[in-house]
């Protein structure tokens, strides 16, 4: 592999920005070298590739800690490599991926976290373009989770995710033991954060009104669902004395008893996404019911206060990231039977996002006035890489894994699906007009995306093992 220097580009950390020259030998970043005034014209060499980044930002890679990829299927064979290429062209060089039901796991992987850990690599090893780690799902249909969970530790994934909801939610007595296990051996728990006893009857009420439209998905799915299940888990996470990582948080209630917790000397982590930033429940009043299920998701899309608190979490550190909940839906197919009349609750949940979260969250953020760059680089990369143990991503420093994204920040566009290279058939974002676009991207020192055009491989990308999380 070729050596690379980086030249004249304003790199940006979670501590700063400066001016600097980023060398780079084999796959990591060897120095971060200040420039003062016009830089020395240099060529590339044999043995050193220069690239110019004047005018550009020099971003760290974006850590995405929370999705739903779908691994390769007989009949859909490409969806794990595509989704994986759409990662790279938002500048996603490392994301985490979930298991559970819809992703491509076996009946075996629904009944043991250890059989679903050792699926999904055997699934996904040398079909990514990008470097990737699983967070495994624990299900409530499990024989038993709990006695699994130092294995999965051990064998590098100090992370998984419990639901309070849906079929397979996992029940509070098991959901506190898995907490409380994950932390003594290093790990954390991620938890979707939603009152079953709340929703489940909110839901059978409005399906015994006849109220079936999507719009009825947000209304069964109150802030107070959420919040409520969310001071249970920060409850828990101080008995436990453990770590936990509340996943897409969606409303100022929620956050105000996480941030209680952190101030009370809690472990407590939290993130929202994406759509919650940029979206508003008023697309549940679409008259168009399929447009109308693009955005059923759980939680849903919120009121424009929630959505401010939500920004302000950013800015002041109540929350600690943004991740995408990726799932590549489509319209045509998991969403196809919103169109036919079948009710909300039986509607597939989840929208794509994987290759638009660097670009909504500058144009919604920094472009805005919302955060700086630098925030912007530390909810993007920097926390979620500590968060979640990946210890050589998240930051361009000497040392650590060379990927970085060249971004410019003078562009202009408008966002279509359709120049999107996700494997869902749609984008929330249709029209957007976006702030900036992302011009090459480099991941372990190699070109993924050069000028905008994919360059990379499958199978470069590389599982990465983690021995802790929730530091």
């Amino acid at each position: 592999m070729t050596d690379l220097l980086v030249r004249g580009g304003t790199v940006v950390g979670a501590g700063g920005s400066l001016r600097a020259d980023v060398r780079i030998r084999g796959e990591e970043i060897e120095a971060v070298e200040r420039v003062d005034g016009e830089p020395a014209a240099a060529e590339s060499t044999d043995d050193v590739e220069v690239v110019d980044a004047t005018g550009l930002l020099v971003l760290p890679g974006v850590v995405d800690v929370h999705t739903h990829m779908r691994v390769a299927s007989d009949a859909e064979p490409d969806r794990f490599f595509q989704d994986s290429v759409a990662a790279a062209y938002g500048g996603t060089t490392t994301f985490l991926a979930f298991n559970n039901p819809g992703t491509g796991s076996s009946p075996a992987a629904e009944r043991s976290l250890l059989a679903g850990l050792r699926e999904w690599r055997a699934a996904t090893e040398h079909d990514s373009a990008v470097d990737y780690a699983p967070s495994l799902a624990i299900s409530g249909r499990m024989d038993d989770p709990v006695a699994e969970l130092a294995a999965i530790v051990d064998e590098g994934v100090p992370t998984a995710k419990a639901f309070m909801v849906f079929d397979f939610r996992l029940d509070d007595r098991r959901l506190f033991e898995a907490m409380r296990e994950l932390g003594v051996r290093g790990g954390m728990l991620q938890v979707h954060c939603e009152d079953p006893v709340l929703i489940d009857a909110a839901v059978a009420d409005a399906l015994a009104r006849g109220d079936t439209a999507p719009r009825f998905h947000a209304t069964t799915r109150s802030t107070e669902a959420e919040a409520v299940a969310t001071h249970r888990v920060m409850a828990f996470a101080r008995a436990a004395d453990a770590p936990v990582h509340v996943v897409h948080l969606s409303s100022g209630a929620a956050l105000r008893h996480v941030r209680d917790a952190k101030a009370s000397g809690v472990r407590a982590h939290a993130e929202t996404c994406p759509h919650y930033l940029a979206l508003t429940e008023a697309r549940y009043d679409a008259p168009d019911i399929a447009a109308a299920a693009k955005c059923l998701i759980s939680p849903p899309l919120r009121p424009l206060p929630d959505q401010d608190a939500l920004w302000a979490g950013l800015a002041d550190g109540g929350l600690d990231l943004i991740a995408t909940d990726h799932v590549p839906d489509r319209v045509a197919v998991e969403k196809a039977e919103a169109s036919r009349g079948v009710a909300f609750d039986r509607i597939s949940n989840g929208a794509p996002g994987i290759e638009t979260l660097l670009a909504i969250a500058w144009s919604e953020g920094v472009a805005r006035g919302r955060l700086t760059p630098e925030r912007l680089v530390d909810v993007l990369a920097t926390s979620p890489a500590r968060l979640f143990g990946l210890q050589r991503k998240g930051a361009i420093e000497a040392g650590r894994d060379a990927d970085l994204v060249l971004f410019d920040p003078a562009a202009r566009r408008t966002l279509h699906a359709a120049d999107l290279h996700h494997t869902s058939d749609y984008t929330p974002y249709e029209d957007f007009e976006l702030s900036g676009a992302v011009r090459s991207v480099f991941l372990r020192g190699r070109a993924v995306i050069r000028d905008g055009r994919f360059v990379g491989e499958r199978g470069y990308g590389r599982f990465v093992g983690r021995t802790s999380a929730g530091g």
